[in-house]
C-alpha cells in the first residue's frame, strides 16, 4: 500500500551531507530557514488578501530545517517565534501552534520513522494538538467564526481530517523537493 511504503534514500542522503558540515554553515542555514520563515508567517498579517495564501508557507523552511538536523529545527523554531515577536506579533499565537509546529513535528518524523503514514500520523497529532489547544485552551478563533470555541466532536473530527490530508500534502510536496535536490548534485 502507498503509505506503508518506505521514504526514499534521498532524504536520508542529505541528512548525512549535512552532518558533515561545519558549524557555522548548520547555525547560517538555521538563521536564514528562519527568516524566511518569519517572513511567510508575517505576511499573513502585512498583506491582507495575498498574505494568507502566503502565511501557511512558513511551515516549508521550518520543516527543511529540521529535517536536516533536529538541533538547529529547533533552533530555527524559536529563532522564527522572536523574529515575530519583531516583525508581527499577532502571529506569535498561531505560528508556534500550527504551522511552525507542524514544520517542527514532520522534520522530526523524517528522522525517526521510514514510512509515509507514521509521518503523516505524527504531523497530523501535533497540527490537531495545535489546532484543538488553540480553539478550546485559548478559546483563540483559529479556524475563524465558521467554529466555535466550545467542544465538538465534528469539529474534532474536521480538524482531524484536514490536518492529515495537510500534513499528507507537506510530506509529499518535501519528498518532491528532495528528489529535485538529488537530481540537481
Amino acid at each position: 500500500m502507498f503509505f506503508f511504503k518506505p521514504i526514499t534514500e534521498e532524504v536520508r542522503l542529505f541528512q548525512l551531507k549535512f552532518t558533515k558540515q561545519n558549524k557555522t554553515k548548520k547555525f547560517i542555514l538555521a538563521s536564514i530557514f528562519s527568516c524566511i520563515a518569519a517572513l511567510f508567517q508575517a505576511a499573513g498579517g502585512l498583506l491582507p488578501g495575498i498574505g494568507l495564501f502566503l502565511s501557511p508557507l512558513a511551515t516549508a523552511p521550518i520543516l527543511l530545517c529540521s529535517m536536516f538536523s533536529i538541533k538547529n529545527g529547533i533552533k530555527s523554531y524559536f529563532l522564527t517565534i522572536l523574529l515575530l515577536l519583531i516583525l508581527q506579533p499577532t502571529e506569535l499565537i498561531v505560528f508556534p501552534f500550527t504551522t511552525g509546529l507542524l514544520g517542527l513535528g514532520l522534520g522530526l518524523a523524517f528522522h525517526f520513522f521510514k514510512n509515509r503514514l507514521s509521518i503523516i500520523a505524527t504531523g497530523a497529532a501535533l497540527l490537531m494538538l495545535g489546532i484543538m489547544s488553540l480553539l478550546y485552551l485559548f478559546h483563540f478563533p483559529v479556524l475563524g467564526p465558521g467554529f466555535s470555541d466550545s467542544f465538538s466532536i465534528n469539529t474534532v473530527l474536521i480538524i482531524l481530517l484536514f490536518s492529515f490530508l495537510y500534513c499528507w500534502f507537506w510530506v509529499e510536496i518535501t519528498l518532491i523537493i528532495f528528489r529535485r535536490l538529488a537530481l540537481l548534485n
